[in-house]
């Protein structure tokens, strides 16, 4: 199908949101349910919101196709109720699984006058499709206000063989179908879903999502999210994110959301001396990182429950109690690779977590890139 030429300038227009109605050349009898979905301007966490539009495509739509579209700002904190338009500006877009002719579109909210919302945490990051993002997003199912598997007063036996476990005793009896099926969903959808695993709560699960680019990798991890929060409505069941939900003072983990991370520069040269400016950099920037990690996350980062404190940062090979974990295949492969940041919480937002990331890599590279030519 042909572009209209006018599209093709939405940016540039003063009038561009007015193309999110179709004209009649677009129009068709295949009709696609498109579910737009974004995040809202609640802090400091946004929540995952969606409405359907039924498009007619010819054929199946790409990205380029699908319209810009509408909602109403003031009933999701983005705006008030004097000038309640937002805008929903499409850029990824997913098969949905779980319904016959539709699409999942991720969306950035954009001004009224096409400009990225205050609220939009993509827009600004910095991107290269060269570093590599893997996400490792912890959560609690949780039925009845507590999660699931817990007795309605107390708790279940202590934690040790709820990690990988198998058995009604240790998984009950909805959990792993609610997970197993979460799997073919976000596969089904194109997304790069690499593991799954209980752990180490009673309740608790986790998925892995790898990406390549900050925007691409981050875009699968909300759908992922929107996957699995849509599934368990069917079961009644709630997705707790928070990353300390049954609280400090019981001895219960808490849940992250790891993230394992490598630039082209840490795979192919790498060498002992980046990686020394590499952990340099980031306990400079230590507090900024803390920062977009997620929120209540001195909940979490204590020292206990396989996490550093979080005023301070530390990394080891293999150290789970680290802020950064060093595989120990990075340094058996000559200090070249990915290493994982263990500070994220399971309630962080992946675009800023993967934003810092790549900016304090970015600004490493940089100051080595003077201290070398100065040398030179």
């Amino acid at each position: 199908m042909k572009v209209p030429a006018e599209a093709t300038a939405l940016h540039h227009s003063r009038e561009w949101w007015a193309l999110f109605l179709w004209s009649d050349e677009w129009r068709n009898d295949v009709k696609t349910k498109l579910e737009y979905i974004w995040l809202d301007g609640y802090e400091p966490t946004p929540n995952l919101r969606s409405k359907t539009k039924i498009v007619a495509f010819d054929g199946e739509p790409t990205l380029e196709d699908v319209p810009v579209w509408n909602f109403d700002g003031s009933s999701t904190r983005q705006a008030e109720g004097s000038s309640s338009d937002c805008f929903l500006q499409p850029v990824a877009l997913f098969p949905d699984p779980g319904r016959a002719n539709a699409m999942l579109v991720m969306c950035e909210v954009l001004l009224p006058d096409g400009t990225p919302h205050p609220s939009n945490s993509r827009a600004s990051i910095p991107d290269d499709p060269d570093a590599w993002f893997g996400f490792e997003q912890e959560y609690f199912l949780y039925k009845d206000g507590r999660p699931l598997g817990f007795p309605a007063d107390g708790f279940p036996g202590p934690q040790g063989e709820y990690y990988t476990g198998v058995g009604y005793k240790n998984v009950g009896d909805v959990a792993r179908e609610i997970v197993d099926t979460h799997i073919d969903l976000c596969l089904a959808a194109g997304i790069n879903l690499e593991g799954v695993n209980a752990e180490v709560a009673k309740g608790q699960w986790e998925f892995q999502i790898f990406g390549k680019g900050s925007r691409r990798a981050a875009d699968e991890v909300w759908i992922a999210r929107y996957l699995l929060l849509r599934l368990c409505e069917r079961y009644g069941i709630d997705i707790n994110f928070h990353p300390k939900p049954l609280g400090v003072e019981h001895d219960w983990n808490g849940s992250g959301m790891h993230c394992n991370f490598s630039t082209n520069r840490m795979r192919e040269v790498g060498g002992e001396e980046y990686f020394a400016a590499l952990m340099t950099a980031f306990d400079d920037h230590k507090d900024d990182h803390i920062a977009v990690y997620g929120p209540d996350n001195h909940m979490r980062l204590t020292g206990l429950h396989e996490t550093a404190a979080i005023g301070e940062f530390t990394h080891g090979v293999a150290n789970r109690g680290a802020s950064i974990r060093i595989p120990w295949s990075f340094v058996q492969n000559g200090y070249r690779g990915y290493l994982e940041d263990r500070r994220p919480n399971s309630l962080g937002d992946p675009y800023c977590i993967a934003g810092r990331i790549l900016q304090t890599i970015t600004e490493a590279d940089m100051a080595l890139a003077v201290d070398e030519a100065v040398a030179a």
